[in-house]
């Protein structure tokens, strides 16, 4: 697993890669904000990954643009992780950062980090909650 550069060693951070980790992450509480979604989750006793580590994961869909526009979008969300989760993260939690349309990549960046500082400290505050029950494979919205 890949490390964020992180000025603070007491507080290691990881990169999510599995996608079994996004779809936890996804199934458990978030909070959007103008530019970004944040999904959160309390990592349960007994996972095979380290307690004191803070995890975190990027995604944006085809619906930000073409590649480049995505990958933009993912630069400015791992930076505000950068700069942010060593601070106000909490060991033990993974974080999914997902990109949003017409906002990610044009938003005022000191904006974004200060609403990821907020955000963190809501989905902190927040009750944990059971994982919300996925839609079976094949269903489709009507």
């Amino acid at each position: 697993m890949a490390a964020i550069r992180s000025d603070d060693p007491t507080r290691p951070t990881a990169v999510l890669r599995q996608r079994a980790d996004f779809l936890k992450a996804a199934s458990a509480q978030r909070k959007g904000m103008p530019g970004f979604l944040l999904q959160a989750r309390k990592r349960r006793e007994g996972e095979p990954v380290a307690p004191d580590l803070i995890r975190v994961g990027f995604t944006c869909s085809k619906k930000l643009g073409n590649a480049v526009a995505r990958n933009r979008a993912k630069r400015r969300l791992r930076e505000i992780a950068r700069q942010v989760l060593p601070k106000a993260g909490r060991p033990g939690w993974d974080y999914v950062l997902v990109g949003r349309p017409e906002a990610t990549a044009t938003r005022d960046f000191a904006a974004m980090l200060a609403e990821f500082e907020t955000v963190l400290t809501i989905i902190h505050d927040l009750p944990i909650s059971p994982p919300r029950p996925r839609k079976p494979k094949g269903s489709k919205r009507k």
